[in-house]
């Protein structure tokens, strides 16, 4: 072990050492700290001066006597180490085994901080990545290299909607088998840290993904370091391995609020809410590492979950997420009040790459005509419902009354579905147009001639049984 060990701390405050009188400490640089039974923890530095040297200690300082801590400076950034074995385990925030096998050892090792990935360098994110959730494949479509926020609330199924997304996410064609998924989880309660492993193994698909937890009860400080060390694995096997990863990060939240506490420790000026200045600037640095690199065959596509504190789309958090992403998919609370899985809000959501990553290349022709008119007839159908609570349904037209048919079809068979039911783009394109055929041709503008000859099945038939 390489570095000095030194007793110099002068004051503890949450996960935060203080301390003076260290000279030649490098920014970053990882550090061990002992305390007064030889159980070490470990630590990094995240702020020097010419007398006060700030160590964030990742399993917090409880319990720490001042004059009996030893900090030994390793003289390295904090790293993790990297293996192909990775793939089927489960890791703390800082890389430690938490599925009761044994640490992994290789030779390579990498800095979480990542390096930074040179924009002239990147590519464009395209490619259809299914989920087997219609609302996202057919109007909310991933792409391989994107960026896609889950913007959720307390008590809503943001969890169970991310596991889902982790068992049923795959790419289509050749690529199919090159794919792996990093899953990290900051904060949770242990049930549901037992739900997300079981949800795993018992659908076989743990062993192409990568897990970091961090419990509720763990110290708040690890979840600065897990998305970091996450993505840092994200980028070994997309970019070493040449595997197309998927990463999904749940709940961004919990970080910020993580951040803010150890802002606060430190003295930084507060800003929106309390939350340090800096927020926007650290958030991009975590969510920037995801994308695509010229000349390589790997991707790293990024799924953030954000639970919005009283559902507030405009709190710092989600706000500032949705300037750095590429759109965001919004869960309601009036849908999951209704018994709707998953309470997909379609008016709000949108994937602004879309475009790139569906048509006859990647989905069906039909694809973003067909998105783009479901969009179209259920924004209809939500000022006819609003109309129809003010002057009672009987007293509306026969083309409004089916769209309140279109709007409840909708809702029941398209946007709620079960968790294990894993539909294929073409099945829910097909699911699209049998609910769409409850309108007639005339409305359905968005579509070609062709489209409404090939696909609609709509009958006059319909309208006697209004």
């Amino acid at each position: 072990m390489t570095g000095k060990e030194y007793r110099m701390a002068c004051a503890a405050r949450g996960g935060l050492l203080f301390m003076r009188g260290v000279p030649g400490v490098a920014l970053g640089g990882r550090v061990q700290v002992r305390d007064h039974r030889n159980h070490k923890r470990n630590g990094q530095v995240i702020q020097t001066s010419n007398d006060l040297i700030l160590v964030q200690v990742f399993e917090g300082t409880e319990n720490l006597g001042l004059d009996t801590t030893w900090v030994r400076f390793l003289d390295a950034p904090f790293e993790i180490t990297l293996s192909p074995d990775l793939l089927g385990r489960v890791f703390s925030g800082i890389g430690q085994p938490r599925d009761h096998r044994p640490p992994l050892i290789a030779a390579l090792k990498r800095n979480v901080n990542g390096a930074p990935m040179n924009p002239v360098a990147r590519a464009y994110p395209r490619e259809f990545i299914q989920t087997g959730i219609s609302t996202i494949d057919c109007l909310n479509s991933l792409v391989r290299g994107q960026k896609l926020p889950l913007f959720s609330g307390s008590g809503l199924p943001h969890n169970r909607l991310a596991a889902q997304i982790v068992r049923q996410a795959r790419l289509l064609g050749e690529a199919e088998g090159n794919f792996a998924v990093v899953f990290g989880a900051m904060g949770i309660s242990h049930d549901d840290a037992r739900f997300f492993q079981e949800s795993f193994e018992t659908s076989g698909v743990l062993r192409n993904v990568v897990m970091f937890i961090n419990l509720a009860d763990d110290p708040p400080i690890e979840r600065l370091i897990l998305p970091r060390t996450a993505l840092t694995v994200a980028e070994y096997l997309a970019f070493d391995l040449n595997r197309h990863v998927l990463v999904v990060l749940s709940d961004m939240t919990h970080y910020a609020e993580a951040l803010r506490e150890v802002a606060t420790a430190k003295g930084d000026v507060p800003a929106r809410k309390g939350y340090p200045g800096y927020l926007y600037s650290d958030l991009a640095e975590i969510y920037e590492r995801a994308g695509r690199i010229k000349e390589h065959r790997g991707s790293i596509t990024l799924i953030p979950v954000v639970s919005m504190p009283s559902d507030d789309i405009t709190h710092p958090i989600p706000d500032l997420t949705g300037y750095i992403t590429e759109g965001q998919i919004v869960l309601s609370r009036e849908l999951h009040n209704r018994n709707l899985y998953p309470p997909i809000n379609i008016p709000p959501s949108l994937s602004r790459l879309m475009k790139d990553g569906i048509g006859a290349a990647h989905t069906r022709e039909d694809h973003s005509r067909i998105a783009s008119q479901l969009y179209a007839s259920y924004a209809r159908a939500l000022e006819v419902r609003m109309l129809a609570s003010i002057i009672g349904a009987e007293d509306l037209s026969v083309t409004d009354r089916q769209y309140l048919n279109f709007a409840d079809d909708f809702e029941r068979r398209f946007v709620n579905q079960a968790e294990d039911e894993d539909r294929s783009i073409i099945d829910t394109l097909t699911l699209a147009w049998d609910i769409l055929s409850q309108l007639p041709p005339e409305t359905l503008s968005r579509l070609t001639e062709a489209d409404l000859v090939h696909y609609h099945h709509w009958t006059p038939a319909a309208m006697e049984e209004l």
